[in-house]
């Protein structure tokens, strides 16, 4: 039996059920796929590829999607035997996956690659963790990828419709009855056998889970909750949601199996303090981390955060748990699906039970001014706005999600205490300060709010932290004899209003937060540029921002904004976003010649290099900046008309490069002659990494055909583990030509160097050979601009070289973002020559041809 079939065939009694055994076999001739509908323990979608004589298998719990702006989640399972793919039925109760299936959709597909062989493409492709195809089936049509999501989970992954000409907003799934009986699932449901009732089914179920032993699930951890920036309006807008924001402690739970654990933002337990929610949330059979908010509520019904201080010290209150996330299901975190997507997981994880104190987090979408209405006449704290389409940025604060407060609250840094005056025991009133950079800013004193009880328990735990050294650079304009306090404990205050000179108006004591830092409480008074407004961008300089993790950019009359400028895209070498952003910024006089007026297709990687990357060549005008330019071509793979990103201008390759375009990669011709490129482009890539001994070889070979042939030829590193060699060309021929020149110039470098060099196509066929590649020389094809970074270790820079650089010393890792901006500085632009009349192609086709009909 085939290793790939073994778990399946161990989870099925084939006895009981009336699903195929398995075993290997394969179609004559092009590849199937099948989609199966399955009512399950949960309904879900089971996508199925041939390949290697097995059906590779994906749950999709919502099914495919003919829209390209949806992802769905799914879930890799076991390999399932070709003749699964005519399975319908229903498979008995108290048996793996009980349940009624139906084929949903089957049909044919094909690699999106054009190669000898789609099966070993695939294959190869699976192993890399993407995808692409494309299905010709009854409902599913065109391309599409599947694309793993990285993190600790083995088999989570994304399945995508691409653009083309098949993909559409409408909804696929309304297409309910199968392609083979013509029957529903529903109708399939009632002709199944209705004696197994629902509590004899659980019965069975739970006598077959102590016969086999259930398969081990990846331990859930810990996830450093996402944080809010602050503004100060709300807004509609039909990409964002908007939930209540709660007036307690942001909670995040962690349930295993053995163990269910409540932790602060910053992992202090919550276990002992919120024990009830703890001992509930042991009701969840699954392996989770959920985001939410603990709070006690009054009668009314509205949070209070001083009934929940009371409650840490009394147990009486109404305490709840409202979860507003998702970030790990049974061993998978989904912090990379979408917000909508991840919610809607949440709901139907809850839909399964039946809680007393734990609530799922309701939400709006579009409406944030009615939303916010609402929270005000129910005196709530205020509402959250979250983009509806953002991924879960763990630790990191986000202009993604928005905290929008109607009652004037703030966390502060108790950083003294005054004497008490008169009746009053311990002290008089408390000192607050926040952080203003690194500095501490005094923002007033707060005198009320404290009972006799409060003002002994805050002077117990203030007196260790009595200190001589004010903690303040300033001195404060108090008359009031001041006893100093490390700035450790970090308190909750209400207030009137902030004062001209940031002080707190009428500020009253609610008490401790024991879940913050005190580095974390930022100065929120009259300092506008804390606050994030999201219909007026602000103007600011990059070199200001370099440890901001969000903010905007001002070039020209055009304001970037600018995210995640904190998240690391290099994790061996600490490299991030805003250090890439900066050296573009920097890097853009030299790169924009070489850009201008040539449609981009956008390599990204959102979560660094050591996450998947995808291609994006369409870009929704609807959805982006005006000031982006775009045109309208044909692409020939896609079979459709694309909205390709023009980039003539620093603040358009930022805004790429805050996409999580890494590397730029324009097409080697402009738009105002979209059939001729400028330049010849001839790739050598090693067969080993470590070979770049037989590039350099090769290079000054192919620099020697071109000096006979009395041709100017370029050279740069690839960035990664080659050389690019350009022959400028001047826009003078089509496509068809200059790929017949380019056939020749390689045929003929590789009859000079047979025995180290291949120009096949196919990996096999090269035998570890170099491979020099002509075929970047087609229409929509491109290759990495000379200055750009590469997403490989190190964060190298393709560079530009003399052509004395090319020899024995030379490497592509020399050349990195944190030492190129000096070269280029020194040796100025060695790559304008790219942009000159060029070569007379026609003379050198016909040398080469007599120069090969010789040999």
């Amino acid at each position: 039996m085939p290793m790939s079939l073994s778990k399946y065939n161990e989870k099925r009694d084939f006895k009981q059920t009336r699903e195929p055994k398995g075993k290997v076999e394969k179609s004559a001739n092009e590849l199937i796929f099948v989609v199966q509908k399955h009512a399950a323990s949960h309904l879900h979608y089971d996508f199925r590829l041939e390949m290697n004589g097995v059906l590779k298998s994906w749950a999709v719990p919502k099914g495919p999607s003919m829209d390209p702006e949806v992802k769905r989640l799914a879930m890799m399972v076991e390999d399932h035997p070709y003749s699964y793919k005519d399975f319908e039925g229903t498979i008995p109760a108290g048996n793996y996956g009980a349940g009624n299936v139906i084929v949903w959709d089957n049909g044919t597909y094909t690699s999106d690659e054009k190669t000898a062989s789609d099966e070993k493409q695939l294959l190869a492709d699976l192993k890399k963790g993407r995808l692409s195809f494309v299905l010709k089936g009854k409902k599913l049509k065109g391309e599409f990828s599947l694309v793993k999501l990285h993190g600790k989970q083995e088999n989570a992954w994304l399945l995508i419709k691409k653009q083309d000409k098949y993909a559409s907003e409408s909804d696929i799934l309304e297409k309910d009855k199968s392609v083979i009986s013509k029957r529903s699932l529903e109708e399939l449901e009632k002709k199944s056998d209705k004696m197994t009732a629902k509590s004899e089914e659980k019965e069975t179920k739970l006598k077959a889970i102590k016969k086999k032993p259930k398969a081990k699930t990846i331990k859930a951890e810990f996830i450093k909750p996402m944080l809010a920036n602050t503004t100060e309006k709300p807004f509609d807008d039909e990409e964002w949601i908007f939930e209540n924001k709660y007036d307690g402690y942001r909670t995040i739970a962690v349930v295993n199996s053995d163990k269910t654990a409540l932790f602060s933002r910053n992992k202090i337990s919550f276990d002992i303090n919120f024990k009830p929610i703890a001992d509930e949330l042991k009701k969840i059979d699954h392996t989770v981390v959920l985001d939410g908010e603990i709070v006690v509520e009054n009668k009314s019904g509205r949070a209070d955060f001083q009934l929940l201080q009371n409650y840490l010290k009394t147990g009486i209150g109404n305490l709840k748990y409202y979860v507003f996330d998702l970030l790990n299901l049974d061993g998978n975190e989904v912090t990379e699906l979408s917000l909508l997507d991840r919610k809607e997981l949440l709901k139907i994880l809850f839909n399964k039970y039946s809680f007393s104190n734990i609530f799922y987090s309701e939400h709006t979408i579009a409406n944030g001014i009615e939303q916010f209405e609402k929270a005000r006449k129910n005196n709530s704290e205020g509402i959250i706005a979250k983009k509806a389409d953002s991924s879960y940025t763990a630790g990191g604060r986000s202009n993604n999600w928005l905290k929008i407060k109607i009652s004037n609250e703030e966390e502060a840094i108790i950083i003294g205490i005054t004497e008490p005056k008169n009746s009053r025991k311990y002290f008089g009133a408390i000192l607050l300060g926040q952080y203003n950079g690194k500095n501490l800013q005094y923002i007033g004193k707060c005198g009320t709010g404290f009972t006799e009880a409060v003002l002994k328990e805050l002077y117990t735990k203030l007196k260790p932290l009595f200190t001589d050294q004010s903690p303040l650079q300033e001195k404060v304009p108090l008359r009031d004899t001041i006893q100093w306090v490390k700035p450790k404990l970090v308190c909750q205050v209400k207030y009137s209003e902030w004062t001209q000179d940031n002080n707190l108006r009428h500020p009253v004591y609610l008490g401790l937060r024991i879940d913050k830092k005190a580095q974390e409480v930022v100065f929120n008074g009259n300092d506008n540029t804390k606050t994030i407004n999201h219909n007026q961008e602000k103007m600011e300089n990059l070199k200001e921002h370099t440890t901001e993790n969000d903010y905007d950019l001002k070039i020209g009359k055009t304001i970037l904004h600018l995210t995640n400028q904190n998240k690391i895209y290099f994790p061996q070498d600490g490299i991030t976003k805003g250090d890439i952003i900066q050296y573009y910024n920097e890097a853009a006089p030299l790169m924009l010649p070489y850009l201008k007026d040539r449609p981009e297709s956008m390599n990204r990687f959102p979560n660094g290099i050591d996450s998947p990357g995808f291609y994006q060549k369409d870009i929704d005008a609807d959805k982006t900046p005006k000031w982006l330019k775009t045109k309208k071509i044909f692409s020939e793979s896609n079979d459709a008309d694309v909205n390709y990103l023009i980039c003539n201008d620093k603040e358009t390759l930022l805004y790429m490069a805050n996409l999580g375009c890494i590397e730029i990669n324009p097409w080697n011709s402009t738009i105002k002659n979209i059939s001729n490129p400028d330049w010849l482009v001839i790739d050598l890539d090693p067969a080993k990494e470590d070979d770049f001994k037989s590039v350099i070889e090769t290079a000054l070979v192919v620099k020697e055909v071109m000096d006979e042939l009395q041709t100017e030829c370029l050279c740069k590193t690839s960035g990664a583990s080659g050389l690019h060699i350009y022959i400028p060309l001047g826009a003078q021929y089509d496509y068809d030509s200059i790929k017949i020149l380019a056939e020749l110039i390689a045929k003929e470098v590789h009859t000079r160097l047979p025995k180290t060099t291949s120009i096949e196509r196919s990996i096999k066929k090269r035998k570890n050979k170099l491979y020099i590649d002509f075929l970047q020389n087609r229409r929509g094809q491109t290759l990495a601009a000379p200055y750009s970074v590469r997403p490989q270790p190190g964060a190298t820079v393709s560079t530009p070289l003399e052509w004395n650089e090319v020899n024995e010393k030379l490497h592509p890792s020399q050349f990195t973002i944190k030492n190129v901006l000096q070269r280029f500085e020194k040796k100025g632009d060695l790559w304008k020559p790219v942009l000159s009349k060029g070569a007379n192609i026609k003379k050198i086709i016909k040398k080469l041809e007599e120069k090969q009909l010789e040999n």
